[in-house]
C-alpha cells in the first residue's frame, strides 16, 4: 500500500500496512481490530482510528517524538480539566521499520473545532477558557517539562522572513506593523504555568455542538501563559473573542505577547504548508485576518 503524504524533509515513511504490522507484532490482542486512517490537518502525527475505542498516534519526525512525555503527564493533569483529554493506552516501541515510540490511547468523539459545528460560539469560549483557567491553575512539578517558544524579540528576524515569504497571502506592511507592536510587551517574568501552548483548532474537538475535548499535548508543558491565549484568533471570531478574552485571569501584556507569539506560528505556517497542507494554511490565513480585525475595531 502507498506511502501516505509527507510533510517534513526528514518524515518517517508510513503506511496502513506498516501501521498493521505494528500492531499484530506488539500488541497481538488487538490485531482483529480494523485500522482506518484518520483525516486531519494536524502536522505532527499520522493518527489512526483502531477499532471502536482506540486510535494510533505514530510521530512524523523524530524531533517531535512526545509520547514518553504524554504517558507521564496526561494522567497527572486529567483529574484537574473539566474537557477531556488523550487517555494513554500502551507505548508500542521502536522497530526496524519504524524507529521511534509510538502510542495506543482510548478514543475521543467529535470533530475538529469549526463553526459549523457548534451551536454556540460564545458558550464555547466560555468552555475553552475553563480549560485554561483551569490548566492554569495546576501545580507545577520541579520535574515538569519546559514548553513555549523563545521570546519575542528572538522570533523577529525569523517572523519577518515568513511575513515576506507569505507575501502573496497577506498584507505584509499592516501585517509586520502589528507584529513590531506586539514586541513592545514586557518579557515574560517567568513564573510558570502548566500550558497547552498549541490551542488550535485542530487540536480542539467539538461533539453535539459543544467543546468536547482538547488533543495532542505533546507541547505541553510548565511556561508562559501567554501561549494558551492564541486562541482568541485561532479559533474564535470576534464575538468569542471578547467573551474569551473576559474570563481569561491575563493581564495586557500577557495579552500583548499571545498576540505577537499567534502571529509568529501563522505567518511561519503559510510559506511552509503551502502546498502540503493547504487546509492548515487557511486556517493560518484566518487567524492573521482575526488579528487584523481586531486592530480595525479599536481592540488593541
Amino acid at each position: 500500500m502507498r506511502n501516505l503524504n509527507k510533510l517534513h524533509p526528514n518524515e518517517f515513511d508510513m503506511s496502513l500496512n506498516l501501521v498493521r504490522d505494528l500492531i499484530n507484532e506488539q500488541f497481538p490482542e488487538f490485531s482483529q481490530l480494523p485500522i482506518t486512517p484518520v483525516n486531519s490537518v494536524g502536522t505532527v502525527n499520522h493518527i489512526f482510528r483502531l477499532g471502536e475505542e482506540f486510535y494510533i498516534r505514530l510521530p512524523r519526525v523524530s524531533e517531535w517524538l512526545d509520547i514518553d512525555k504524554e504517558w507521564k503527564w496526561l494522567p497527572y493533569l486529567a483529574p484537574h480539566l473539566t474537557l477531556k483529554i488523550p487517555e494513554p493506552v500502551a507505548i508500542g516501541q521502536p522497530t526496524e521499520s519504524y524507529p521511534v515510540k509510538w502510542g495506543i490511547y482510548k478514543w475521543i468523539n467529535g470533530s475538529n473545532y469549526s463553526d459549523q459545528l457548534l451551536h454556540n460560539e460564545e458558550e464555547a469560549a466560555k468552555d475553552l477558557a475553563n480549560f485554561v483557567n483551569e490548566l492554569h491553575s495546576i501545580d507545577v512539578p520541579i520535574d515538569a517539562p519546559r514548553a513555549g517558544k523563545a521570546p519575542l524579540l528572538e522570533l523577529h528576524e525569523s517572523t519577518i522572513e515568513s511575513i515576506k515569504a507569505a507575501k502573496d497571502s497577506l498584507d505584509v506592511d499592516r501585517v509586520i506593523a502589528v507584529w513590531e507592536d506586539s514586541c513592545k510587551a514586557s518579557v515574560w517574568n517567568g513564573h510558570a504555568v502548566w500550558i497547552h501552548s498549541d490551542l488550535l483548532r485542530s487540536n480542539i474537538l467539538v461533539d453535539s455542538g459543544r467543546l468536547a475535548a482538547v488533543i495532542d499535548f505533546g507541547g505541553a508543558g510548565k511556561g508562559d501563559p501567554a501561549f494558551d491565549l492564541i486562541p482568541a484568533w485561532s479559533v474564535f471570531n470576534s464575538e468569542g473573542r471578547n467573551v474569551f478574552r473576559n474570563s481569561i485571569h491575563a493581564d495586557k501584556d500577557t495579552w500583548l505577547r499571545a498576540r505577537g507569539y499567534a502571529l509568529h506560528q501563522a505567518a511561519a505556517i503559510i510559506p511552509y504548508y503551502r502546498l502540503t497542507n493547504p487546509e492548515f494554511v487557511t486556517l493560518a490565513k484566518r487567524t492573521l485576518n482575526e488579528i487584523l480585525i481586531d486592530l480595525e475595531t479599536g481592540n488593541w
